[in-house]
């Protein structure tokens, strides 16, 4: 009997980050090898094969060097220290300042009022129905027009760029809360007022803190390549901070964890896990919240994170929608899932974990750019393989 281990259509497309129509052309251009199953129905793909796919894209990535993020062994470290140890027992202020310079101090991130005044009144003549990351990307483009010296990129000007651009995107959101302090003692006691009415405690404090930190880089993600290219054309910070934004929008990246908040919800209900799932795969082919390439046995920052939400009905619909899914298909949570969990514990909206994924990772993709600015310039320039219509 062969051992060869074979995957479904949707577990290939899921795997790849790609749509199952995508694996079907993939079929039809010789890429991937298909086979039907016992029933004769759908098509069944050697894993083998999968995995030799991935790693030829691996190696047709450019291969940037950085000193910031190193994933190794499914653990993630920012120059050297255990993420999960510094979500646990450091403010987001001072891993920032880890990721600029290489230095674990907490130094506060003070808004402009100037800048803020501005973001504010630009945010009013927003729609109601402006997701967060829209006012993001709004506050973002706002600011960089009234910062004269926004195309100074030394290391300490992009530094202090960062602390009050990142202050200020917070303070420009909607407040949800009634009264909050003036002066916030953290950066993640300012976000809170705009994401929850739930008063906020110690725990919570602490939670949003840490999913801060997990979230602040994870290596050459897309965002972050977009944030590198702009940078290495010289734009200046806000406009690194923009193309980071643009492609963290996707559904497949900074956005993951809005897909994932109806699945929760509806497991909350006490709905069969197998029936939710089921009917996510049969609408969509894929599930949300789950699995990740660059970590086969399980993504640390899922696991840190839920460690900090600790018991909750919320944490427990999570748990066995995750235990539903690992005993099916032997996948197990992402980042995405844990995220999704903290904006439901608390009664955040659906779109808080795009919008908490991207002020945490702004201090990474300016770390990724001071990175770039000290590189040579305009280094990135990929040539396309021309498959169109040969001239006359």
């Amino acid at each position: 009997m062969s051992s060869e281990q074979l995957m479904t259509t949707e577990q290939v497309a899921y795997r790849l980050g790609v749509k199952p129509s995508t694996v079907y052309a993939y079929v039809s251009r010789g890429i991937l090898t298909s086979r039907r199953n016992a029933a004769g129905k759908g098509s069944l793909f050697a894993k083998s094969d999968v995995d030799d796919l991935i790693a030829s894209r691996k190696r047709a990535t450019p291969n940037i060097q950085t000193g910031i993020t190193l994933i190794r062994n499914g653990e993630l470290f920012y120059r050297g220290h255990d993420v999960t140890a510094l979500a646990r027992t450091e403010p987001y202020e001072a891993v920032a300042n880890l990721l600029w310079d290489g230095d674990l101090r907490f130094e506060r991130f003070a808004i402009n009022r100037d800048l803020s005044l501005l973001a504010h009144r630009i945010g009013k003549l927003l729609p109601p129905t402006a997701r967060l990351a829209d006012r993001l990307r709004v506050t973002v483009a706002a600011i960089a027009t009234a910062d004269p010296l926004r195309f100074d990129t030394s290391p300490t000007a992009v530094a202090n760029t960062a602390r009050t651009l990142i202050a200020t995107m917070v303070d420009a959101l909607p407040s949800r809360a009634g009264l909050r302090p003036l002066q916030p003692d953290s950066l993640a006691e300012s976000l809170w007022y705009h994401l929850t009415e739930h008063p906020l405690t110690d725990d919570g404090r602490r939670t949003l803190n840490g999913a801060l930190v997990l979230l602040a880089d994870h290596d050459i993600a897309a965002s972050t390549l977009a944030a590198r290219v702009a940078a290495s054309t010289r734009a200046d910070p806000y406009a690194v901070i923009s193309a980071g934004l643009a492609a963290l929008d996707g559904p497949l990246h900074g956005a993951a964890s809005e897909q994932v908040h109806p699945l929760l919800a509806e497991a909350l209900t006490g709905t069969d896990p197998i029936g939710i799932i089921s009917e996510r795969l049969r609408t969509s082919g894929g599930l949300p919240g789950f699995g990740h390439p660059l970590y086969p046995s399980g993504d640390p920052r899922a696991a840190a994170l839920f460690d900090l939400l600790g018991d909750h009905p919320v944490s427990d619909a999570a748990t066995r929608l995750a235990a539903a899914v690992r005993t099916r298909s032997g996948i197990v949570p992402n980042i995405d899932l844990a995220l999704a969990t903290l904006t439901l514990r608390y009664d955040m909206p659906p779109d808080a974990g795009e919008a908490i994924f991207a002020v945490a990772r702004t201090a990474g993709w300016l770390a990724h750019a001071l990175e770039e600015y000290a590189n040579r310039p305009a280094r990135f320039r990929p040539t396309g393989q021309y498959s169109g219509r040969p001239p006359a």
